[in-house]
């Protein structure tokens, strides 16, 4: 085959082209830092990206979740110490109205203290956070505990499970069994403890008093089950941590472009490019008159 001119010069544009197209790649690698600016670029690398970027998403995610869960945990601790406050102090002023020193006007100031620590046992269990009644299961939108029009405490707790998925496939359940701390025996108690100081009652205290320790008890075991979940709840947030570095390098790893080895490939290439103008300008530069001499 007889190479003519014509086609020298049409190779040298070709080559020349894909020069500049080798450059354009190298020098959008360097300005983005990434190895593809478009799927077409390298769709394998395209691909995986996707992956690992929803996988990314979906730890984020559920980091989010964790962080509304820790909310219902820290919230709820704060209302169980509150409520141990209450209980605390009621079961001081029983035993102080059991020890017969107290008159019946003592008793009567006695009574108005747990009138206003019972109006505050019911404040706390209509705990808000976020605009979420926090001890009322699932009906979260409205508050568990109300007061009727004839003065007395009601108690409806919605008795469902609120649950978050703080992991794959993990549901944690992250609100309390309201119905052992606000359940309507917890303010009947509050109401005939009350009662019996308003009415002098003195040997009904003794009773009263017993189911008082009885609803301490049961405080103290749901404070332990909530730090137990508490508990869980951290370990699975370390985990998450582990798996959003892991997802976060290898997203890295398949799109980052190795800026060192980018800057050396670049000069390479100008190199080159400025050699391939060189050798073109001396191919195409003869015209007819140089062939003549």
């Amino acid at each position: 085959m007889r190479v003519t001119q014509g086609m020298l010069a049409a190779n040298s544009l070709k080559q020349i082209s894909n020069s500049y197209n080798k450059l354009e790649t190298l020098q959008n690698q360097l300005s983005t830092g990434k190895k593809i600016t478009r799927p077409s670029d390298d769709p394998v690398v395209a691909t995986k990206g996707m992956a690992y970027r929803s996988n990314l998403s979906e730890v984020n995610q559920y980091k989010r979740n964790l962080t509304e869960a820790q909310s219902w945990f820290d919230n709820s601790e704060s209302g169980l110490e509150q409520v141990n406050s209450i209980l605390q102090r009621t079961k001081e002023l029983v035993v102080q109205g059991l020890n017969g020193t107290n008159g019946s006007d003592d008793r009567q100031a006695i009574a108005r203290e747990i009138e206003q620590l019972k109006m505050d046992y019911m404040q706390v269990g209509n705990t808000q956070v976020a605009g979420n009644y926090i001890f009322n299961g699932v009906n979260v939108g409205a508050p568990p505990i109300s007061e009727n029009t004839s003065g007395m405490i009601e108690s409806n707790i919605n008795l469902d499970p609120f649950s978050i998925e703080v992991s794959k496939g993990i549901q944690l359940r992250v609100n309390i069994h309201a119905e052992n701390i606000f359940g309507q025996g917890s303010f009947d108690l509050m109401n005939n403890i009350q009662t019996a100081f308003e009415q002098n009652d003195v040997s009904s205290l003794k009773d009263l008093s017993t189911q008082l320790d009885t609803q301490i008890s049961t405080l103290l075991a749901e404070r332990s089950e909530l730090g137990a979940r508490s508990n869980r709840l951290e370990l699975i947030g370390n985990r998450l941590d582990s798996q959003e570095i892991t997802a976060t390098k290898m997203l890295s790893d398949n799109e980052d472009a190795e800026i060192e080895k980018v800057i050396t490939d670049l000069t390479v290439q100008e190199s080159l490019h400025r050699a391939a103008l060189g050798v073109g300008a001396q191919i195409i530069q003869p015209t007819l008159l140089d062939f003549l001499r």
